[in-house]
């Protein structure tokens, strides 16, 4: 019986299941598992897909990895067979496939004998930083696509996932995804935060805002702490201030209000958080957070090209 034949939905493969990986099959395990308790509390349920993962296969060329997959996951109770150095079993087994290995080593997977009859028919979705779809297509079928090949649907995540509070961006594909596919990719993905679509030009803008973003706002965060340190709060105390006043902050914007009318909100005549914000403008903090968006955006764009010099710098 072929996978999408079996009555208890479809199968979801993850090829370089890595912390990504885990975190999207994780993600996708607990919405699953809280639409069942819903299911049996409350007389109607938010649309979903007519059809939706049920079991799972995780592969990994990297042996460890099975006990950390096994161990993260084991909490749900839904089937998962964790392969090792067997891409081609899992991509067989699959309904959809996520790929979600290093950028520099989706050749070496795809690349395997069989692998490309195995992908025929169904969903491949990469979310490989810097990886274009058109780079993916063009190794798997270097002569041009044919009818009943794989379709691929490019997908950035961030690594928010592990809290299931991802900023996740599906980049529109041409010809287009039929309904029923673009609504099962965006449900996988909307089980681990936000989703919106975008077209192929935002994708390396996207990477850098969503992909790179968390570390930016890690280090503003962390120099907040550490001011707050230097007036006398403990670390762990001023950790936690920071950490909570940015995701009220962000739940505040998330909820409808515009920073700019916010931060004037806070701003009172004479106090001290227009004398902070003198402080940070006067520092480019402004400018410098859209460079760093900016360039990010830029070396986003050679991570799939090798356009880098040896010493790291751009050509």
């Amino acid at each position: 019986m072929a996978p999408s034949d079996t009555p208890e939905g479809l199968t979801l493969t993850v090829l370089g299941c890595g912390t990504m990986g885990i975190a999207i099959l994780g993600g996708v395990m607990a919405t699953l598992a809280e639409s069942k308790v819903r299911a049996h509390t409350s007389p109607t349920s938010s649309p979903q897909p007519s059809r939706l993962p049920s079991k799972f296969i995780a592969c990994d060329t990297w042996a460890p990895a099975k006990e950390k997959i096994t161990e993260s996951l084991s909490a749900y109770a839904f089937p998962l067979e964790v392969l090792i150095n067997e891409n081609l079993k899992g991509a067989q087994a699959a309904d959809v496939v996520l790929l979600a290995c290093k950028p520099h080593g989706f050749k070496s997977i795809l690349g395997e004998t069989g692998i490309r009859e195995a992908l025929k028919g169904k969903i491949l979705v990469s979310i490989l930083a810097g990886v274009t779809s058109a780079q993916i297509e063009e190794f798997l079928y270097p002569e041009g696509p044919q009818e009943g090949d794989c379709r691929i649907v490019r997908v950035m995540p961030n690594t928010a996932s592990f809290v299931r509070e991802s900023m996740s961006v599906i980049q529109t594909s041409t010809p287009a995804l039929s309904a029923q596919q673009l609504e099962l990719i965006t449900w996988i993905f909307s089980s681990i935060g936000r989703v919106v679509e975008l077209p192929p030009t935002a994708m390396d803008v996207s990477t850098a805002l969503c992909g790179s973003g968390p570390a930016f706002f890690a280090l503003m965060l962390e120099a907040a702490a550490d001011g707050a340190v230097a007036m006398g709060l403990p670390r762990a105390e001023a950790q936690l201030m920071a950490a909570q006043t940015m995701r009220g902050t962000t739940g505040l914007v998330l909820g409808g209000e515009h920073p700019a009318i916010l931060r004037d909100k806070v701003s009172t005549p004479g106090g001290c958080t227009i004398g902070g914000l003198l402080v940070l403008e006067e520092g480019g903090v402004r400018g410098a957070v859209s460079r760093a968006i900016r360039e990010a955006t830029c070396v986003a764009s050679e991570l799939g090209s090798g356009a880098k010099n040896v010493n790291g710098t751009r050509r």
